[in-house]
């Protein structure tokens, strides 16, 4: 897998629409990156570009929008209530997949260096990137604004990191660094601007002074009048949703608001969001109103309706939450799981090996567990069998997660037999390729292997559950849950036949590794052979109970 990083540029022009379209097609224009949002604010008038792309790719396209910026933003002519420092006013370069802060702290600097250079205009780092203390935060570095930068920025102590020492009035300066996620987060108020800041400097971690910190970990805030709503808002960036989600810092606002006597009328989260902080608060709200729901588009919609997230506008999933976004740049033509059920099956019974018996494995375990989720949400919210409800809700989230998690093994197997495949494709002139075919074959074969433990692991730990479930389910759905137990039976005999048949062609390498060649095959053989044993055993014990009902 590629790295992949998310950079997120805040420019100082959230009005003219022209200046807007053009610094996105120059980041459209850079091959590598995807283009995932673009957020203008007239109130603010700052606009806020999301995109991702691989390393060298997000510092092309930050540099294209900066050269664009240069020549269409004039600082001396801006005014909004969002505070800023310069026409490209922020640039952070966030982790998102295969990634680390490390790498992320790199390209801060790379790119630091060469805005600065090219365009010969001051840039600060900040976050992650930056060594010294007192100008870690962007607060410190954009203490006075814009208009304080004159005389600021001739200080020693607060000489640029990178780039000349002097005022440029028409740029101002440029803040560039690593970071963890951030949340832009504004809760709506009824209320003045200055009753909306009071809020914030409750709340925010600062707080008000050093002798009066806030309330929140991990929260940066202020208030603001947001002019488009006709309201106030108290404007949150949650810099580490792990310490201060986004129903804690609402509910901390709501309390707030309500000592002072102010409506709260939603929030809204601006710009782009990961799909974690949103289930860790739809998990909330279910676990506090002791709601019962599985599906995370349902969870979403929780959220959407508890935060009041359409306050503003509309919040549509599959263009706010970034790995929906992605998942949808990506495409899934590939993907078994998106094929079509005749697809599918045609697909297997080509004259290819994959997919195979493994996909097939997984297939049957999955349609496993989906009957037995079916049965047991066939029982549960029917007035009929009320008295079983808190029994059945401690069965059905087992069965519904694995149905998921089964279901992405038909592709992660593939993927797994693929890869080995291929490795045996590969030349071997001499002693040394050899070798080296020999270990890339192990380990993909290895993976294969973990596929298929992780098959017949994930489909044990239902029995349990499964158990439970056998004298409570619906009796009308009878039929279908036997035929679900005998498809997870299936499944782990499958998978275990599997990895006693080729655990046996993991190689022994010439470099005195035969043993433990055979003590890898042998700890495969002997587990799949425990899982086996255990799955028929619970299978034939549930089966029997299951036929003895009426």
């Amino acid at each position: 897998m590629q790295k992949v990083i998310e950079c997120v540029p805040n420019f100082s022009e959230g009005q003219r629409k022209e200046v807007i379209d053009t610094i996105a097609h120059a980041i459209a224009g850079v091959e590598g990156v995807a283009l995932l949002d673009i957020d203008p604010g007239l109130s603010t008038n700052r606009t806020i570009y999301t995109f991702v792309g691989h390393p060298q790719g997000v510092i092309e396209a930050a540099m294209a929008a900066a050269r664009s910026a240069y020549n269409l933003i004039d600082m001396t002519r801006h005014s909004g209530e969002h505070p800023r420092i310069g026409a490209m006013d922020v640039v952070p370069f966030v982790p998102v997949q295969n990634a680390t802060m490390a790498d992320c702290i790199d390209i801060a600097r790379e790119f630091a260096d060469r805005l600065a250079m090219e365009l010969n205009v001051p840039v600060y780092l900040y976050g992650e990137a930056q060594e010294k203390e007192y100008r870690r935060e962007l607060s410190q570095i954009r203490e006075g604004e814009y208009e304080a930068l004159y005389s600021k920025i001739r200080r020693q102590e607060w000489k640029p990191d990178f780039g000349p020492g002097e005022f440029i009035p028409s740029w101002g300066a440029t803040c560039v660094g690593a970071r963890k996620f951030l949340i832009a987060y504004n809760v709506n108020l009824i209320g003045t601007k200055e009753q909306a800041h009071r809020i914030a400097l409750n709340v925010r971690e600062q707080g008000r002074s050093k002798d009066e910190p806030g309330k929140l970990k991990c929260v940066r805030g202020l208030g603001w009048w947001f002019e488009e709503g006709n309201l106030a808002q108290i404007s949150l960036n949650l810099t580490d949703f792990e310490v201060t989600n986004i129903h804690i810092a609402y509910d901390q606002c709501v309390a707030e608001a309500e000592l002072l006597n102010i409506g709260v009328c939603g929030s809204q989260i601006v710009g782009l969001v990961p799909l974690k902080p949103l289930l860790m608060t739809a998990d909330y709200y279910i676990e506090k109103e002791n709601l019962f729901i599985l599906d995370e588009d349902q969870k979403i919609r929780l959220v959407i309706q508890r935060l009041g997230l359409n306050s503003i506008a509309p919040f549509i999933p599959k263009e706010r939450i970034i790995e929906y976004i992605i998942r949808e740049r990506e495409g899934q033509e590939d993907s078994l799981v998106a094929m079509e059920l005749k697809d599918l099956i045609k697909h297997i019974g080509a004259r290819t090996l994959v997919p195979g018996g493994s996909c097939v494995t997984s297939l049957i375990g999955t349609l496993g567990s989906a009957l037995s989720t079916m049965c047991a949400l066939l029982t549960y919210g029917m007035r009929k069998w009320e008295s079983l409800e808190k029994e059945i809700r401690t069965v059905i989230p087992p069965l519904h997660t694995a149905t998921r998690t089964l279901m992405n093994t038909l592709d992660a197997d593939t993927e797994a037999l693929n890869a080995y495949l291929t490795v045996q494709k590969m030349t071997e002139t001499n002693d040394e390729e050899k070798r080296f075919k020999q270990i890339t074959e192990n380990r993909c074969l290895q993976r294969c292997l973990d596929v298929s433990l992780d098959v017949a692991r994930q489909i044990n730990a239902l029995w349990e559950p499964l158990q439970r479930l056998t004298p409570l389910f619906n009796v009308n759905t009878k039929a279908d849950f036997l035929v679900g137990i005998k498809c997870l039976e299936t499944a782990v005999y499958g998978a275990c036949k599997r990895i006693e048949i080729f655990s046996s062609s993991i190689s022994e390498i010439n470099d005195g590794s035969d043993s433990l060649a055979m003590m890898i095959q042998n700890n495969y053989k002997d587990e799949a052979n425990k899982l086996l044993t255990t799955a028929q055993k619970e299978a034939q014990t549930i089966l029997a109970l299951a036929e003895a009902r009426n």
